[in-house]
């Protein structure tokens, strides 16, 4: 039986978890995730846990916010005036929209605070800056 490698497509189950044992993401009551290894589609300690898996075999790892979704950056974190806002606009806590870059891309960000005066948005990665468990079987390599 051959062991997950680098250029593989893999089908994998997974269930992921905050240091708190909290569940953010599962793929239980889905079909199985299926990416290639070595081709960035995963966080990098999840790609890692996968790699030297044979189909069938489970593994638990710790994935530290590095090898996750990266550090918080408090940079990230934006304040706008609501009278900057157009006047249709009635933005809700955790709302999230996609905002254009000056290089033409996309940002996904998230209200985070709304004042009388401002709203906080928030384009970190829900995840960034937090160390995540992963439960991870692997199911299928092709």
């Amino acid at each position: 039986m051959s062991e997950a490698k680098k250029g593989d497509k893999v089908k994998v189950h997974y269930t992921g978890r905050l240091n708190d044992g909290s569940e953010f993401d599962s793929s239980k009551d889905r079909e199985p995730l299926e990416f290639e290894i070595g081709s960035q589609q995963v966080i990098p300690g999840f790609e890692n846990a996968v790699l030297g898996l044979k189909t069938g075999e489970s593994v638990t790892v710790n994935i530290p916010s590095d090898d996750a979704y990266g550090p918080r950056v408090d940079e990230m974190v934006l304040k706008i005036e609501k009278e900057k806002l157009p006047p249709d606009f009635n933005p809700e806590l955790g709302q999230q929209f996609q905002l254009p870059q000056q290089n033409g891309q996309n940002v996904v960000v998230t209200v985070t605070d709304i004042s009388d005066t401002q709203i906080e948005l928030d384009a970190n990665h829900p995840l960034a800056g937090k160390d995540l468990t992963f439960d991870i079987k692997l199911v299928d390599i092709s």
